[in-house]
């Protein structure tokens, strides 16, 4: 059996064991209530569905965008308590595919998640803040590029009414100074 199918098996009874055997011990057999969705997962739901998407990559500081198409196409799972996300596309001539899921974390009080594509060469780790006022997701993703080199970006994602979203990348350039790197436009298929 491989590590990939013991994990979930682990995680599983980790979750289940820990709150338990922390009852026996405190004196009582109850175990602690499951998570329920809460109004933070609804922020997770404005993105269900299916994502007509153009991508907008600067190769470089003063280079023109290379624009290309995509879809994505994101699932509530888990009970509501995360958004997996597939995008397909082509991105600067060649193929692209990544996954993702993004959950709300109640203890930390921001959503985090991962990230993985046809791109890099492991897992990015992702986190963000949501402002209800303003409609806007801003965080940040740090993981290996292509290269294995560990970048960190800076994401802000602004959803301009139920059926658009526009998600820009930011990273720091040779001077030190912000650059946009990426401009993700999804227009929600109807």
């Amino acid at each position: 059996m491989t590590l990939l199918r013991i994990a979930p098996a682990a995680l599983l009874l980790v979750a289940l064991c820990v709150p338990a055997t922390a009852a026996a011990q405190s004196g009582t057999q109850q175990m602690p209530p499951l998570p329920k969705p809460g109004p933070e997962h609804d922020v997770l739901k404005m993105d269900a569905g299916t994502w007509n998407a153009t991508v907008e990559v600067v190769p470089g500081p003063g280079a023109p965008a290379i624009t290309s198409k995509g879809v994505e196409v994101n699932t509530v799972g888990c009970g509501g308590m995360c958004l997996i996300s597939d995008f397909k596309g082509e991105v600067m001539g060649s193929p692209f595919h990544g996954h993702g899921v993004t959950t709300w974390d109640g203890v930390k009080k921001k959503y985090m998640g991962s990230w993985t594509d046809s791109m890099s060469q492991g897992l990015a780790a992702t986190e963000g803040t949501y402002d209800a006022a303003t409609k806007k997701m801003t965080g940040s993703m740090e993981g290996p590029d292509m290269t294995g080199a560990v970048v960190k970006t800076r994401t802000v994602s602004e959803w301009r009414d139920a059926n658009t979203r526009v998600t820009t990348a930011f990273m720091t350039g040779p001077d030190g100074k912000e650059i946009q790197v990426m401009r993700i436009t999804s227009t929600r298929r109807k």
